[in-house]
């Protein structure tokens, strides 16, 4: 067992150097962690009730399910990314007093709600915060960022979210980010084909925080948007009302039923 031990820890540290290059080779990675994942399974590497707590396993554990959770990013293997986060949290919240902290907890931490962000599954992201300190909330970077981003979108400054793009806390954080920017790109662009019956495109591309004319235009026939030849984007705005549509006289009679109704229940 204690040899398997030590080779569990030789092929951690190789891991860890592959981490500091980036996981560039995505297959040596991918192979080294298949084999710390099963040497893994015969030691006690996670928390469990009732178990002896063997402080070096526990250890060793941590750490190739945090950088499985990295290289999972580094791969977008999202499913994945999940799995070791839901596992971390054993670590991170339960055992917090019995290991010593880890300088990736609030880093993954931060993933993770920046995660829930990107999927709006804000209900989850406010309960994962609840988890947190206050301090760590308002103070540590990595937490602190997808919060101001959360507050961007409550707000509707979809600008700031943009201009975040250059003060992400960790490089790892670039690819979530790059999905919720995607996302409120996408929104703005609906709500333009719906507004304009014709736009610029250089306000297009303003609006879109898009700095590149290439890009713009790229990005314009993916939504498969028409361009005369002064340069402005054309849209053909339903304005035709659906059968079922109320009139204003319908709706005015609907309100004053529903206020009888009202004084009656009163």
């Amino acid at each position: 067992m204690d040899t398997e031990r030590k080779e569990l820890g030789v092929l951690y540290d190789q891991l860890k150097l592959e981490y500091q290059k980036g996981f560039t080779d995505v297959k040596k990675c991918s192979e080294m962690l298949e084999k710390l994942k099963v040497g893994l399974t015969h030691i006690a590497y996670l928390p469990s009730v009732g178990a002896p707590l063997v402080k070096p396993d526990l250890e060793l554990g941590r750490g190739v399910l945090e950088l499985g959770a990295l290289f999972s990013i580094s791969a977008k293997d999202i499913p994945a990314f999940e799995r070791y986060v839901a596992q971390l949290k054993s670590y991170y919240l339960d055992y917090s007093n019995f290991l010593q902290e880890s300088s990736l907890k609030y880093e993954l931490l931060g993933l993770n709600l920046l995660w829930l962000l990107t999927q709006n599954r804000v209900a989850e992201f406010h309960t994962e915060l609840e988890l947190l300190s206050p301090n760590d909330i308002q103070k540590n970077v990595f937490i602190r960022y997808p919060v101001c981003l959360e507050q961007y979108l409550m707000e509707g400054c979809y600008n700031k979210i943009f201009k975040a793009k250059k003060d992400v806390p960790a490089p790892s954080f670039s690819y979530f980010l790059d999905i919720l920017v995607d996302t409120i790109r996408d929104e703005i662009a609906a709500c333009m084909e719906k507004s304009f019956d014709k736009i610029h495109i250089n306000e297009a591309a303003k609006m879109l925080s898009i700095t590149n004319m290439n890009t713009m235009k790229e990005y314009g026939n993916t939504r498969e948007w028409t361009m005369n030849s002064g340069d402005y984007y054309l849209f053909q705005i339903d304005v035709k009302k659906c059968d079922d549509a109320l009139t204003a006289l319908e709706l005015a009679k609907q309100t004053i039923e529903y206020a009888r109704e009202l004084e009656m229940i009163v």
